[in-house]
């Protein structure tokens, strides 16, 4: 596809502050990610290619009266090319808007979201939280916001590597991160993310960042999370509840806390679409089985203990069916397998 290669980063992040409404929409900016767009629709579409598939993030960036537009010649180029599409991470809205294009939806997973608004950690129900914060801060952990203009330094760049290639050895060779539905450190949306770094006995032991959110729950997306193996207990707890305190300090509305994939797929009683039982049974497979591989219930289990206001479905969508070709892409693409 040719049109996506004339639209610049700097248009591309003024596009999403004016449409971006999806709580994971700023990870378009991510670098790998593409980027379609049609002739008087202010807006485009992200997406990577897998084989003969294109896989769109959340769907068009756009006004919602071009919404139909934009996907319909998205899909008008795909079958030019003899392509497939297929989106991942696509909101009830955005399922509603595939289906009627013939795609078969399906859940993927939920998206979690904290109103700041009137926001504590108070209270029995989040007497273990305050345990783990209280605990971090009393091994002598301190956490701050790294400026923007300080991150590329030598030394902090240094600190981050480090804690990036402990991390990832920690995991293990069969624990997998999912590319395409997280953050990054760096590319082309890192001057507008934000990061805290945790500071234990004058080394650099984590640190958490978070992307903008707009749209009408605008706020922040904690999006990557990085600590050292002996890090001491409660260090993302207190990352994240110190990040917390100063969006609110700052009048934000909304910390959202991300997508996580396989939880919550109990269906509603109207579905957005006619889905796929071969799909929804592997989903379901992955969430009973797949701990080894991705730990979703514990990542689930970190978010739910802060209490969220907002837990949203989110939906796999595939264009006129599904094959396990597709399938299969899928899972290498966001590294699940």
């Amino acid at each position: 596809m040719s049109a996506p290669q004339a639209l610049a980063d700097t248009e591309a992040y003024e596009m999403l502050r004016r449409h971006g409404s999806h709580s994971s929409a700023f990870l378009a900016m991510n670098r790998g990610n593409r980027r379609f767009h049609a002739d008087g629709v202010d807006g485009f579409v992200p997406y990577r290619e897998a084989g003969r598939h294109l896989f769109q993030l959340g769907g068009p960036v756009c006004p919602v009266e071009d919404r139909e537009r934009l996907l319909g010649a998205l899909l008008a180029r795909a079958d030019e090319e003899g392509r497939r599409v297929a989106a991942v991470q696509l909101s009830r809205a955005g399922a509603e808007l595939h289906a009627r294009h013939g795609f078969v939806v399906n859940r993927f997973g939920a998206s979690f979201s904290i109103a700041l608004d009137g926001y504590s950690l108070g209270g029995q129900r989040m007497v273990k939280v305050r345990n783990m914060v209280n605990r971090a801060r009393r091994e002598g952990v301190t956490v701050t916001e790294v400026p923007a203009a300080e991150r590329d330094g030598e030394t902090v760049g240094a600190a981050l590597d480090a804690v990036d290639a402990a991390w990832l050895r920690a995991k293990g060779r069969h624990v997998k991160e999912l590319d395409f539905l997280i953050g990054e450190r760096g590319g082309p949306g890192a001057p507008h993310r934000r990061l805290f770094t945790a500071i234990h006995e004058g080394r650099t032991v984590g640190y958490v960042s978070y992307s903008p959110v707009f749209g009408a729950r605008a706020g922040w997306l904690y999006d990557l999370t990085r600590r050292l193996p002996d890090a001491p207990p409660g260090t993302v707890e207190l990352m994240f509840a110190t990040a917390l305190r100063q969006f609110q300090d700052e009048g934000c509305g909304w910390l959202h806390l991300g997508f996580t994939p396989f939880v919550q797929l109990r269906p509603d009683a109207a579905e957005p679409g006619p889905a796929s039982r071969v799909l929804r049974r592997c989903v379901e497979l992955l969430a009973a089985r797949g701990q080894a591989v991705y730990p979703a219930a514990a990542q689930e289990s970190f978010k739910l203990k802060w209490r969220p206001h907002l837990i949203e479905p989110e939906y796999l969508a595939f264009q006129g069916g599904v094959s396990p070709r597709a399938v299969w892409r899928l899972m290498r693409l966001t590294k699940s397998v």
